[in-house]
């Protein structure tokens, strides 16, 4: 069976036309009409025929279209209650596609995708930050997680210590993944055209993380030192609550001196302080 490309801004508009639809700011909603866009995702992915992938927001199908077509099976999370009849008739004919309707930071992934698979998305970037984090932190069987993000936010995944973009979500998606930058895509690659430039995230789950004791208290610790940015980790841990002579002590058995602040710390420095403060 043909299926018309979706990936393109005619068919795009035909559809959005023929539902009567507009994208949704508060959904942060804006459709890819770059068919070479969506090649690209589905490369970085390397999906192999058969593999089951999780798709959040697939909008009117146009990612997921290219998924199917490669031979992933695709199980897609929309919020939008209006898409669905939308799905069911750009993507009618495709066998290897489930669509549950529902938000993604409220389904039970592990229920939905019990064995290994792969995340592609093109995630809305009001809620970005929480869908990555509840991905990396639920060690869910995830292979590998190819995300369209805003730039600034690609940046912070990706950067090292002592540099400004360096944070909390640093931490977390290159504690669990090696992060890399794919490539990145252009406001007009969309309709309507968002006002930055997307970047192509492509993060490899590590099979052996580094070795912490109690991963939700490393996080707590990371999130914490990062609340005040421009004060030393003492005060910031301090002002989290933690008690200051705990603190002192938990940096001098660390080997950290109290006057640093977190954005100097490597993962394994933070690793071994939220050991000793534990």
């Amino acid at each position: 069976m043909l299926h018309p490309q979706i990936a393109n801004f005619s068919a795009t508009r035909h559809i959005l036309k023929t539902f009567n639809l507009r994208a949704s700011k508060r959904l942060g909603q804006n459709f890819l009409i770059n068919a070479e866009v969506v090649k690209k995702i589905c490369d970085a992915a390397e999906i192999i025929e058969g593999e089951d992938v999780l798709e959040i927001g697939p909008g009117i199908g146009t990612l997921t279209q290219g998924l199917l077509e490669v031979g992933a099976n695709v199980t897609a999370v929309e919020l939008d209650k209006k898409l669905p009849a939308v799905l069911a008739e750009t993507l009618a004919g495709y066998e290897n596609f489930k669509l549950i309707q529902g938000d993604i930071l409220k389904v039970n992934l592990a229920e939905i995708m019990p064995k290994n698979f792969k995340v592609v998305a093109n995630l809305p970037y009001y809620i970005t930050t929480q869908i990555l984090l509840q991905l990396l932190e639920k060690k869910l069987p995830i292979s590998k997680i190819v995300t369209m993000v805003q730039r600034e936010v690609a940046e912070r995944m990706i950067s090292p210590p002592n540099s400004k973009a360096y944070g909390a979500l640093s931490i977390a998606v290159q504690f669990r993944s090696d992060v890399k930058i794919a490539f990145d895509v252009l406001p007009e690659s969309f309709l309507p055209r968002p006002e930055v430039t997307s970047s192509v995230v492509v993060c490899e789950i590590k099979k052996s993380p580094l070795e912490i004791s109690d991963e939700d208290f490393f996080i707590k610790v990371v999130r914490a030192s990062f609340g005040q940015r421009r004060k030393t980790l003492v005060n910031s841990l301090a002002g989290a609550g933690f008690r200051r002579e705990k603190i002192l002590s938990a940096l001098n058995a660390a080997e950290i001196l109290p006057e640093r602040r977190a954005e100097t710390l490597s993962i394994a420095e933070f690793a071994i302080l939220a050991e000793n403060l534990k």
